[in-house]
């Protein structure tokens, strides 16, 4: 799939090294349920996103440069859950809006998709401003819901999370 400057294709096992340039930096990473990648763990989850349909690898059209990833994964009820993460060099591009709208028509137009959901950390500005940047209202607010992450003691680290989502009907 394409749009103006982007292509968006499966995920293939030679991606690591650029799966690792952005999934190795703390900020990108930090409200991701994993930390900081090593290269050993970049090349194990380039062939497991390989062998996922959900991933879609998003590429620069130009140099063929893996930029970022989006997570499409069907749940019940004809509806789908999105989920992105882009290298912090090519964010406040436009580019997670430019492929994330690209995949958001493709699931509407030709996946029978009804509706399709996001979580995100109420902290994470950047990602709350894309999914409003995408038409998509948000539905809930859930307070401590899930955890990633356990502190010094053991106890779990409980975060809370936003739900946005978007109807077939609602899509422009």
């Amino acid at each position: 799939m394409e749009t103006a400057r982007l292509i968006m294709r499966k995920f293939s096992p030679d991606d690591w090294q650029d799966l690792y340039e952005y999934l190795s930096g703390e900020e990108v990473v930090r409200y991701e349920p994993y930390g900081v990648f090593t290269q050993e763990q970049a090349r194990r989850e380039a062939i497991n996103r390989s062998n996922n349909p959900s991933f879609w690898a998003v590429c620069l059209k130009s140099t063929g440069k893996l930029i970022g990833n989006i997570y499409l994964a069907k749940q019940d009820f004809d509806t789908w859950e999105l989920g992105y993460v882009f290298n912090s060099n090519y964010q406040g591009k436009g580019y997670a809006t430019e492929s994330a709208k690209a995949l958001l028509d493709y699931l509407f137009l030709n996946c029978n998709a009804h509706r399709i959901v996001a979580m995100c950390n109420p902290l994470n500005i950047a990602s709350r401003e894309l999914l409003e940047r995408l038409g998509m209202r948000k539905e809930g607010y859930l307070i401590k819901n899930i955890w990633f992450f356990r502190d010094e003691n053991n106890n779990p680290i409980w975060q809370d999370t936003y739900e946005y989502a978007i109807l077939k009907e609602e899509w422009k």
